[in-house]
């Protein structure tokens, strides 16, 4: 038997807007199983950040999840109240952002937004929030995390404000941890740290990880499974060996092969001509029709189901590679 911790369902997430209803994530669905990590990857606006937004149910006006299921250890989180969904969020499921600046609160000290969160959920005391928050700091390598514990967010570095953000989210034991592109803005030194750190803790705590990113290298070096999205819906998912040895479909396929390869020359990286439409204009059938060398007529008038061409390979393609 499976051991799925979250498991997703024709999840549909919908903004108003003046040029009508406009579907951020169309029909996504997906199992993650203890201790994995799922990469997802796409360009941007492709729907990765909506996708997780929707998951923790942090979709805010003119937007609603407008259909699906979210499943963590099997219990659906969009059926759950709202205070018991703040039960859920920072506790049993965490998010890391992809800025920490804007995450922060800058009039805050590192420490008051930890305690808040560690004593909501851990229903402690003041003084045990402290040392629990003092000893994540420290797990997470940031040096004189007493120190640290009463700075503010300005007076911390891009990567240690990350290691706070890191410390902040695995403060309350989650089960299930989604990073939203938490390496983006740091330098590549740091950046390796960062996914270091990550895969450490991941380790140590058994937890289960949705990392996304639109950088393949990243995908590739920590994820066991990788979805690929375009045009808020999915394109290819499968084993992280597989899909980057047999990737099937083109999208995918053009993305590995615009990637510099490593000791090899060229004079012009490969490119995929155009680029991704707004989410109101989006073709009728598959959503990479107008940028795809192997569209054909079905491709324009009909949508592409997800299809599972060899066991825990899906493609949702006409003509896949």
């Amino acid at each position: 038997m499976q051991n799925h911790v979250l498991e997703v369902k024709n999840l549909e997430t919908t903004f108003q807007t003046n040029a009508g209803p406009v579907r951020a994530v169309n029909n996504v669905s997906y199992k993650i199983d203890r201790g994995q990590t799922l990469g997802i990857v796409g360009e941007s606006g492709c729907g990765k950040s909506v996708t997780s937004y929707s998951l923790m149910r942090l979709i805010e006006k003119p937007g609603r999840i407008s259909g699906g299921e979210v499943l963590l250890n099997g219990r659906d989180l969009l059926k759950l109240s709202e205070t018991k969904m703040a039960e859920v969020r920072g506790g049993e499921m965490a998010m890391i952002f992809q800025e920490p600046m804007t995450a922060l609160n800058p009039v805050l000290t590192i420490g008051y937004q930890m305690d808040e969160q560690i004593m909501k959920h851990k229903k402690c005391t003041a003084k045990e929030s402290r040392e629990r928050a003092i000893e994540m700091l420290r797990l997470v390598g940031i040096p004189s995390p007493e120190e640290r514990y009463e700075s503010y967010p300005h007076q911390l570095s891009g990567g240690m404000r990350q290691r706070a953000m890191i410390a902040m989210a695995l403060s309350c034991d989650p089960m299930f941890l989604i990073a939203d592109e938490p390496t983006t803005a740091l330098d590549v030194t740091i950046q390796a740290q960062i996914l270091e750190l990550i895969q450490s803790l991941q380790e140590k705590f058994n937890m289960t990880v949705q990392f996304i990113t639109h950088d393949l290298g990243v995908i590739s070096e920590i994820s066991d499974k990788v979805m690929v999205m375009y045009g808020g819906q999915t394109c290819e998912q499968a084993d992280t060996q597989e899909l980057f040895l047999n990737p099937r479909h083109p999208y995918t396929a053009a993305l590995i092969s615009s990637r510099p390869k490593f000791g090899e020359r060229v004079q012009r990286l490969a490119t995929i001509e155009g680029s991704v439409p707004a989410p109101f204009e989006l073709p009728k059938g598959c959503p990479f029709v107008n940028r795809c060398t192997r569209a054909k007529a079905d491709c324009t008038h009909h949508k592409p189901p997800l299809n599972e061409i060899k066991s825990g390979h899906t493609v949702a393609c006409f003509n896949p590679l």
